[in-house]
């Protein structure tokens, strides 16, 4: 059987494109800086967050030498804490819940993205090396003010960060 040059031709540009399409869909699946909500932690009850120690009081905190933690809840239509303040030339590992809906969790300019489900704990980790302010934003629909659901990670130089911790720790001390 005789196949024209032509035929030839559009069915190998037709094999090039479904491999391009699998490639491309393969990539986006398992690409650096992609990470899917982890299995491995045990649910939470998320009606029930002020009793668990991480989301209780949701906060940012150092665990090393330029290693930060920050615990965030994302709620029908806030991020707390907002804003997430962290020194600059640091690494951020984001842990985040929600006790209502589905939410997202992208910080924009940055590859961090993850879906927050209500129980499940996202883990996602941030180098923050320049000091600049980065945009927060919810990316799954979870509401009618949706829209505006948004937040801020403030990197801010490490002389800065120091003061601020110091002046919260004065505040937190006359409060009590």
């Amino acid at each position: 059987m005789h196949v024209h040059a032509y035929e030839k031709i559009w069915l190998a540009l037709s094999i090039v494109l479904i491999l391009l399409l699998l490639g491309s869909v393969t990539y986006g699946a398992v690409g650096p800086g992609i990470a899917m909500v982890s299995d491995q932690q045990d649910p939470l009850d998320p009606e029930a967050l002020d009793e668990d120690d991480r989301f209780a009081e949701p906060r940012v905190e150092q665990v090393g030498e330029n290693e930060y933690e920050a615990y965030v809840v994302a709620y029908q239509f806030n991020f707390d804490p907002d804003p997430i303040v962290v020194p600059a030339n640091s690494e951020v590992t984001f842990y985040i819940t929600s006790p209502d809906v589905i939410h997202g969790f992208e910080v924009v300019g940055t590859n961090a993205n993850t879906m927050v489900i209500p129980g499940e704990v996202a883990e996602i980790t941030v180098q923050a090396n320049e000091p600049r302010e980065y945009g927060i934003v919810c990316n799954e629909y979870c509401g009618a003010a949706h829209h505006g659901m948004e937040g801020t990670l403030e990197v801010v130089p490490e002389e800065e960060y120091e003061q601020r911790t110091a002046a919260e720790a004065d505040d937190g001390g006359e409060d009590a």
